[in-house]
């Protein structure tokens, strides 16, 4: 792993013609690669991963915590409840909440 001289920002990998250089797209800086022997590996970008809320089929094995929580469309009491980590990590978890009646599913953020 290369850094850029002039701007510190990672180096990377720009083919141009037959060559391969090493690019910087911060600043635009270009330095050729010296070793012949230095492998160059890239991993593609990883996609931005879908949350999971949970599968209704899951939710009818009845393993989640319960509390009384109020269901906007039938109106019951007990509800089941789970967190996730939806936003940065610095922000608070979102609280899941899952009609123990009904199975209408909705979220509160705290």
């Amino acid at each position: 792993m290369k850094f850029c001289p002039k701007c510190g920002t990672k180096l990377s990998v720009a083919s141009e013609s037959s060559k391969i250089n090493l690019h910087c797209w911060k600043c635009g800086h270009k330095d050729k690669l010296k070793d012949k022997e230095t492998k160059i590996q890239q991993t593609p970008a990883s996609r931005k991963e879908k949350i999971v809320i949970i599968d209704e089929d899951v939710g009818k094995i009845r393993t989640l915590p319960t509390t009384k929580m109020e269901c906007p469309e039938c109106g019951n009491a007990e509800a089941y409840y789970w967190m996730v980590q939806t936003r940065g990590g610095d922000e608070s978890t979102t609280q899941f909440f899952r009609c123990v009646k009904c199975s209408h599913t909705w979220r509160e953020y705290s």
